[in-house]
């Protein structure tokens, strides 16, 4: 059982923008006024190539799949939200919050990593939970700690409880359940992606603890990080609005590891978190400023790890 993969998939925006159906609770997002949505897609077009280089360049296996024109998916950018891929062959599927994200499940990709080689066992299909509007939106929602078999989740209107409760028992976790603020206009509002406070590398954890306002949850996540010998690094608030706690450690060429971040993220840690980072990992970042801007979501929400076996 390993917590980092070289192979990732990633979705090639075709009509990017802001997604006004996501908004809602995703206070990350932004509209950049005076600019024509084509020249929004065309940036983000070019953040995503720069970005997907990038990995390759260190040697990641990055597999592209464009998206379609034939249907209005403007956040298919982020695939991690509707699909998993397990070391055992399983895949999940997940209930989306808006509907128009509900498009962006589609067969063939799974198809295209059959014809890349990899090995579909089984499909653990959640998505009858959206007649019920009950979600659970992938790994945005849930954290996983793939070596010591733990779920981290933060309740959210796109993070549901009981449905948390049953991924973790089909996919045999241990469930850490808390939930994970924001200010919004001096108001505490739920943070709508655990993925955007907290990221788990094999040895280390990057996590927003003030976010978690309740004191025993707060006391009950540190503990199980720190029985997992995870090295925590604190992050603020306010790193967290520059998509700090969204970052994702992958294996490069030589089983290399690379923790993955934008370069927002980056330029607001401090030089003591990216010294103590660099001590378990080398960092890589790339500009995605128009798909954090429009899509509240960054570098980790932009990769799907793929740890199914090949054939």
């Amino acid at each position: 059982m390993e917590q980092t993969t070289n192979s990732i998939l990633m979705i090639r925006p075709v009509n990017f923008r802001m997604n006004e159906q996501t908004a809602v609770n995703n206070y990350y997002q932004e509209s950049i006024d005076g600019v024509l949505p084509e020249t929004i897609n065309v940036r983000a077009q070019k953040e995503f190539d720069t970005y997907v280089e990038k990995l390759r360049d260190i040697g990641v296996d990055v597999i592209v799949v464009d998206d379609r024109l034939d249907y209005d998916t403007p956040d298919s950018i982020f695939p991690n939200n509707w699909v998993s891929f397990h070391e055992n062959g399983d895949v999940g599927l997940y209930p989306m919050f808006a509907k128009n994200r509900r498009l962006e499940r589609r067969e063939d990709v799974l198809e295209t990593l059959e014809e890349k080689g990899f090995y579909i066992n089984n499909i653990i299909d959640y998505t009858s939970a959206e007649e019920e509007h009950v979600f659970l939106e992938g790994t945005g929602s849930v954290i996983l700690d793939r070596v010591n078999r733990k779920a981290y989740c933060a309740l959210s209107p796109r993070a549901d409880e009981d449905l948390f409760i049953e991924f973790c028992e089909d996919f045999e976790f241990t469930p850490v359940i808390f939930t994970s603020y924001q200010t919004v206009n001096e108001e505490r509002k739920p943070i709508y992606h655990t993925n955007v406070m907290m990221c788990i590398g094999e040895t280390f954890a990057v996590i927003c603890l003030s976010s978690i306002d309740d004191k025993k949850e707060r006391k009950n996540v540190i503990k199980h990080l720190k029985e997992d010998d995870k090295i925590i690094i604190d992050i603020s608030e306010k790193q967290v609005t520059n998509f700090a706690g969204n970052m994702l450690q992958v294996k490069g060429a030589n089983d290399e590891r690379f923790l993955i971040m934008s370069q927002a993220a980056y330029d607001c840690l401090t030089l003591s978190q990216i010294e103590t980072l660099e001590t378990h990992t080398k960092i890589v970042s790339s500009s995605l400023e128009t798909i954090e801007t429009c899509g509240g979501g960054s570098a980790r929400c932009m990769m799907a790890e793929v740890f199914l076996p090949k054939n």
